[in-house]
C-alpha cells in the first residue's frame, strides 16, 4: 500500500469548505481551559464538516498561536461563535430550533451507541463539552434536552475533552452518512 498525497485527497479550500453542506452538529465547549484541546475540538469539526463550534466562558477565541498548533486551520474553516455565558447559548440554540445534548455522567443519560436521531425533530443538535475538571455544569445539564455518556470500562472516569468531541461528533457522523 502506498500513502495517499495531500493533493491525490481531494480536499476541500476553506471556500468550498464554507458553502459544502454541513453535518447538522454545533459542538458548545464550556469553560474548556486548554488551548489544545479547542484547537484540537476545531481540527476535528473541520474533519466532520460540523455546522460549528461554540465557545463559552473562559474559553480561548481564534486567532491564537495554541489553539491554531492543534486546529491546523481548522479555526479557519469551522464557522465559530464567543458567548460569555454558555447559559446563552443554550438558550440560542433552543431559539433557534436545536436539540441540546450535555456529554455528561448524569442519571437516566442515553448511551452514545443508543443515540438515536430523527432529523426531523429539530433543526439539528448540538453538544457541550464541559470543562476539563469539572464537566459541564449543573445548571447547563438541566436547561439540557438530554445528557449523552461514552460508556467506559477502565479505572478512569473521564476522558479528554478532545477526545470525547471527536468520539461524538463521529457518531453524529455515521447518522448522517
Amino acid at each position: 500500500m502506498r500513502k495517499l498525497r495531500t493533493i491525490e485527497m481531494n480536499r476541500l479550500s476553506v471556500e468550498e469548505f464554507k458553502e459544502a453542506k454541513k453535518l447538522p452538529l454545533i459542538v458548545v465547549l464550556d469553560d474548556v481551559r486548554s488551548l489544545y484541546n479547542v484547537g484540537s475540538v476545531f481540527r476535528s469539526g473541520d474533519a466532520f464538516r460540523i455546522t460549528a463550534v461554540y465557545l463559552c466562558g473562559i474559553t480561548a477565541c481564534p486567532p491564537n498561536a495554541e489553539i491554531h498548533k492543534t486546529a491546523l486551520g481548522g479555526e479557519d474553516s469551522v464557522d465559530w461563535k464567543y458567548f460569555g455565558r454558555t447559559e446563552d447559548a443554550v438558550e440560542e440554540l433552543h431559539r433557534d430550533g436545536y436539540f441540546v445534548y450535555s456529554i455528561e455522567q448524569v442519571e437516566g443519560s442515553t448511551k452514545l451507541q443508543n443515540l438515536d436521531l430523527n432529523p426531523e425533530v429539530s433543526k439539528g443538535y448540538a453538544v457541550i463539552m464541559g470543562n476539563e475538571v469539572k464537566g459541564v455544569k449543573q445548571n447547563v445539564v438541566d436547561m439540557s434536552d438530554d445528557c449523552l455518556e461514552i460508556p467506559q470500562f477502565g479505572t478512569k472516569h473521564s476522558l479528554n475533552v478532545s477526545v470525547t468531541s471527536g468520539i461524538v461528533m463521529w457518531e453524529f457522523a455515521k447518522k448522517f452518512i
